[in-house]
Order: C-alpha cells, then sequence, then structure tokens
C-alpha cells in the first residue's frame, strides 16, 4: 500500500513544473500581444502626425490670406466705438471647434471660456456650436442655452462660402441679441495658441454708436449688409485660426503619443526578454535537477 502511494510524488512534482512552464508562457503571450498591439498604435500616430504637418502647412498658408479679412472687417466696430445697448441684454456665443478630436486642449479651452459666461449669466445668453465637439461638451449642462449646431466641420479646410451660409442661418434665427462674440483659437506657433474673442454687434446696436455720425451716407439697409458682410468675413478668419490651431495641435500631439509609444515599446521589450530568460532558466534548472537526481 504505501508503495502506490509513494508514486505520486513525482507526478505533483511534474504538474508543478508543467504548471510553471504554462504560467511563463502564458506571460510570454500577453506580453507580446501587448508590444504588437502598442506598435500598431505606433504606426497610426505616426501616420496622423505626418497627415497633419501637410494639412498644417496648407493651413498656416490660407491663414496668412484669411487674416486681413479679419483685421478689416473688426476695425470698423474698433473705430465707431460700438457698444452692447443696454436695453436689449440679449448675448449670443459662436463656438468655433470642429467634429475631430486627437488634439489636445482646442476644443476643451473654447468649451471651457463659454462655460464660465454661461455660469456668470445663463439666462440672456445662448450659444451656436460650431462643430461637434463643443456640442457635446455644452449641451449636456447647458442644453438649453445652445440654439444652433452645426457639424461637418474639419473634415475639408473651411471656405468663406461656409462662412456665408453660417452668418446667414445665424441672422435668420429668431434670436435677437444685442451683442455677441465669436470664441475661437488664435493659432501664434506650431506649438502655442489662445482663445481668444471677436466682438459681434446687431443692427440696434450700431446705430446707436457713438462715432457713427463720421461715416457718410450711412442707412439701414447699408449697416444691415455690411453687419452681413462682417459677420461673414470674421466667421471665415475665426475658422481659418481654429483650423491651423487644430493641425498645430494635433501633429504636437501625435508626435507626444509616437514617443510615448516608443518608450512603452522599449519597457515591453525589455520585461519580454527578461521573462524569456527566467523561463529559459527556469526550465535548464528543472533539467539539470531532474538529471542530477537520476
Amino acid at each position: 500500500m504505501l508503495g502506490r502511494f509513494g508514486s505520486l510524488v513525482p507526478v505533483v512534482a511534474q504538474n508543478v513544473q508543467i504548471q510553471q512552464q504554462q504560467r511563463g508562457m502564458a506571460t510570454l503571450k500577453s506580453i507580446s500581444i501587448r508590444l504588437k498591439s502598442v506598435k500598431n498604435i505606433q504606426k497610426i500616430t505616426q501616420s496622423m502626425k505626418m497627415v497633419s504637418a501637410a494639412k498644417y502647412s496648407r493651413a498656416e498658408r490660407e491663414l496668412k490670406q484669411a487674416r486681413p479679412i479679419g483685421s478689416g472687417a473688426s476695425q470698423f466696430y474698433e473705430k465707431a466705438e460700438i457698444a452692447a445697448p443696454a436695453e436689449l441684454p440679449a448675448k449670443l456665443l459662436i463656438a468655433i471647434t470642429s467634429d475631430r478630436g486627437l488634439c489636445g486642449a482646442v476644443h476643451t479651452s473654447v468649451a471651457r471660456l463659454i462655460r464660465n459666461e454661461l455660469n456668470n449669466d445663463q439666462q440672456n445668453l445662448k450659444v451656436v456650436c460650431v462643430g461637434d465637439k463643443s456640442r457635446m461638451i455644452l449641451q449636456r449642462l447647458y442644453g438649453k442655452s445652445i440654439i444652433m449646431a452645426c457639424n461637418e466641420i474639419g473634415r475639408l479646410p473651411p471656405t468663406f462660402n461656409d462662412a456665408s451660409r453660417l452668418a446667414d442661418a445665424i441672422l435668420k434665427s429668431e434670436y435677437d441679441f444685442g451683442s455677441g462674440e465669436i470664441v475661437y483659437n488664435r493659432f501664434k506657433s506650431v506649438v502655442s495658441y489662445s482663445t481668444s474673442t471677436l466682438p459681434v454687434f446687431s443692427l440696434a446696436a450700431v446705430k446707436t454708436a457713438a462715432k457713427l455720425p463720421v461715416y457718410d451716407s450711412l442707412d439701414d439697409e447699408v449697416i444691415q449688409s455690411y453687419l452681413e458682410f462682417s459677420l461673414a468675413s470674421l466667421l471665415f478668419y475665426a475658422m481659418k485660426e481654429g483650423a491651423c490651431s487644430e493641425q498645430s495641435s494635433r501633429m504636437t500631439a501625435m508626435d507626444n503619443a509616437s514617443k510615448n509609444a516608443g518608450e512603452m515599446i522599449d519597457k515591453l521589450t525589455l520585461t519580454f526578454n527578461r521573462t524569456r530568460q527566467a523561463v529559459i532558466t527556469r526550465e535548464l534548472i528543472e533539467i539539470i535537477s531532474g538529471a542530477s537526481a537520476l
């Protein structure tokens, strides 16, 4: 009877060895799978960086041509010293974002500024969201304040036709505002941008401007026509600034992601080699121990 039970000892030892070997192989397999996935992610981020670099160079060239349009349109409001009318406290905020992400805090900075304005005075403020990103950020808490939202922004470079259609939709909306602001990201350099605003005024605000009589032959129809054109020009300029800031931020973000993926690949490769060496060493020890026991 004792001889039968004594034969169980090498069987148990053999099972332990098999379990340790399987555990080591499972660890190696999981590390190799993760290493492969990180390498694939690095390829994707490097490709996105190259695409963003090409789009950024084009956006920067187009921005240089659009900046005189924006500065010229805003000069009239500054020279005429137009202010928001006290009898019409309603205000409009236009958020310039896009539909695409993976570009750092470009969209979040615009939404944060508008969110702070809404926290101060939500009753007299309404928002127009240009791009799905601003709408997705603001609609959960401030859905009732959004009067209009448009998408399909960011897939192609913005054009003046897009800005004209957006300006026409804003002017034809039923919201009667006295003043407003266009919230956008102003491009500074490849790694820097700032969230800025551009003023927007209604016909009632322009008619009560202090220095409006300086301009000759201005009736309501001429002022209204100019306001429509200036709104489209300011929107076009803000969309160009936002597009250039977005592409530069995405290029920087993808570059950082590629570097982080490279560091992770190095760490996983080192872990994989150490684990494989430990498995090989353990197997050699088991073989030598078995040979010495014989």
